[in-house]
């Protein structure tokens, strides 16, 4: 492989074949691929991250690979422990109670604002995601429904139209999507997630910013308790939460 070839992705076990990353684009995708598989649990909490076997499978060399790690590390997914390698950070049950005690807050906040501030043209693309959402549900495909429900969340503190809030909430989604991402593990919470996203959107449609904001905060809150829940009570796997174990 020459230096101007296209540098590929090679996960097919994981369904991701064909997915390639690009010369210029090298350093954000190596970024956002990591960030996945600790999201999405292909490297659970406490894991050792391999840095040789991930560089042969991403067809890289160790400097991209440990710049990204750099940057994992200070978003506080990864350590960084010299002579003993790189791992998955762990999570505690008093760290994700106190996340989304943080984030609920903040949401209903965005809602609020948003229920106000949102043009007609917003709250049609909002339903036009909801709606996606539930094919996803329906289908279910779980990672296309989380990536697509990150974005709906994201949305919605955009249309709230206050930059402080939107930068402050972007720094928690990186540990919050993390943890997030346990919930619609389970199917039970999977469901009552997906109805509860509807009954937001009716309150975004009738302007009601104080409905809004408290579907939301009881939304979000939910899915914290759950998360924070399942890792109360099902430990497996050397530690590692069952839901990971399940996946």
């Amino acid at each position: 492989m020459t230096a101007s070839d296209d540098l590929a992705l090679g996960l097919a076990q994981n369904g991701r074949s064909g997915l390639r990353i690009r010369r210029n684009s090298l350093h954000r995708e190596v970024i956002e691929r990591l960030r996945d598989m600790i999201v999405e649990g292909e490297l659970a909490p406490g894991q050792r991250i391999a840095e040789g076997k991930l560089c042969e499978e991403f067809e890289i060399s160790r400097t991209p690979m440990r710049e990204a790690l750099k940057v994992l590390a200070s978003e506080g997914l990864v350590e960084l422990r010299p002579n003993r390698g790189t791992r998955v950070t762990k999570i505690t049950p008093q760290e994700i109670g106190e996340l989304f005690e943080v984030v609920s807050g903040m949401e209903r906040m965005a809602g609020e604002l948003a229920a106000e501030r949102m043009s007609d043209k917003d709250l049609e693309r909002l339903w036009t995601l909801n709606e996606r959402m539930e094919r996803y549900f329906e289908n279910g495909q779980r990672q296309e429904y989380f990536k697509l429900n990150q974005q709906v969340h994201n949305m919605i503190v955009q249309f709230a139209g206050n930059s402080v809030l939107s930068t402050t909430h972007a720094n928690l989604m990186v540990k919050a999507r993390r943890a997030r991402y346990f919930a619609i593990m389970s199917q039970d919470r999977w469901e009552e997630s997906m109805r509860e996203h509807g009954e937001i959107l009716d309150a975004f449609a009738a302007r009601d910013a104080e409905t809004a904001g408290k579907l939301i905060l009881k939304h979000v809150r939910k899915t914290g308790d759950v998360v924070k829940a399942t890792f109360d009570s099902d430990r497996a796997n050397n530690g590692k939460p069952l839901l990971y174990a399940e996946k």
